[in-house]
């Protein structure tokens, strides 16, 4: 998506427990970046390691509004923790996962998240952070 250079902050560079508390990190809106009018919906990428095989977490919401398609080029689990979300794939078939359920993505899918959600998800995904989403 972006081609903005940043220097990374990963959260695991040493032996350890990390705790990260709800609000630490600022969300993104969504409808600037997607240029999408009506879109209410935020994300924030949050890069965990450089090292082989990239790794790392965010959080997203999604409140009723206007809907947005996303083709994932990696794999992604998201969680979804409070509310509902819910996506069509290509073929048109509706997945709305609620609190506690999983959402799997698997490389080269894309889905539309419908307008309807209203919840939010921690996730995590293997590839680098998205600058555009930091």
């Amino acid at each position: 998506m972006s081609e903005k250079v940043i220097d990374y902050q990963y959260l695991s560079v040493k032996p350890g427990v990390q705790l990260i508390k709800k609000g630490t990190y600022p969300m993104v809106e969504l409808d600037q970046k997607l240029g999408i009018p009506g879109l209410k919906s935020q994300i924030i990428d949050v890069p965990v390691t450089d090292k082989k095989d990239a790794y790392q977490l965010g959080y997203f919401a999604m409140q009723p509004g206007e809907g947005f398609e996303f083709t994932y080029t990696y794999l992604e689990i998201k969680v979804v923790v409070s509310g509902s979300i819910t996506v069509h794939d290509d073929q048109g078939v509706k997945y709305t996962a609620e609190v506690g359920d999983v959402f799997i993505f698997t490389p080269d899918t894309t889905v539309y998240f419908d307008g309807e959600s209203d919840g939010s998800a921690v996730y995590t995904g293997h590839r680098m952070p998205e600058p555009d989403f930091m």
